[in-house]
């Protein structure tokens, strides 16, 4: 994509830069309030910074877009108490990067790996370095995810994902999508999936 037809003006994307962050605190507290995502769940984000900056995938990685995507999801996870998990890119077989804590709540065995931009992504690497205690795990199920750019997070969402439509459809150059997840509605035309539903006097054995 050139770069007339990207994001990116000739102020260098001073203009995309600054109106980042409100963008994904806006579209992140949607996907909380959507979802009813609680304290202490995983939210995965999946970022191609470079898909935001009007580039193919994967070839033109942004620090700075990375850190304003970063203080964003801080400043929304300090209001909901989510614990955000950072998808890598394909180099590293879209492993995640966690705060210590959370891996050890949600008992997630730890991998030796320190993602950097070139193998694991600029939104991965920047958010190794600014978690607290941060370690890289192969796999979650998350109970809610975003994806900037279109790098696939299903493969570490729990079942079943519910898409959410964000207001903002965009965030530079980058497709934006999300979704939260339920349980299972398993049974059949006598299951009640509701505390408050009335119960039916007809044994089932």
């Amino acid at each position: 994509m050139t770069v007339e037809h990207s994001a990116v003006q000739e102020d260098g994307g001073a203009s995309l830069l600054t109106g980042l962050r409100p963008q994904v605190e806006q579209i992140l507290r949607e996907l909380v309030q959507a979802g009813g995502v609680k304290p202490g769940q995983l939210l995965v984000i999946g970022t191609s910074t470079s898909e935001v900056l009007g580039h193919r995938i994967g070839t033109a990685g942004s620090g700075e877009v990375a850190q304003r995507i970063f203080e964003a999801v801080e400043a929304v996870r300090e209001e909901a108490g989510f614990y955000p998990v950072y998808q890598c890119c394909e180099h590293l077989n879209r492993a995640l990067v966690l705060e210590r804590e959370a891996a050890e709540r949600y008992g997630l065995e730890e991998v030796s790996v320190v993602p950097a931009p070139r193998a694991g992504g600029s939104m991965a690497a920047h958010a190794f370095r600014q978690l607290p205690q941060a370690v890289v795990v192969e796999t979650v199920q998350a109970h809610a995810g975003i994806d900037i750019g279109d790098t696939m997070i299903g493969m570490h969402l729990k079942r079943v994902a519910v898409p959410v439509r964000p207001t903002i459809r965009q965030l530079g150059d980058a497709h934006v999508t999300m979704a939260f997840t339920r349980p299972k509605l398993i049974g059949g035309a006598r299951a009640i999936y509701t505390a408050e539903a009335p119960q039916v006097n007809d044994n089932c054995s």
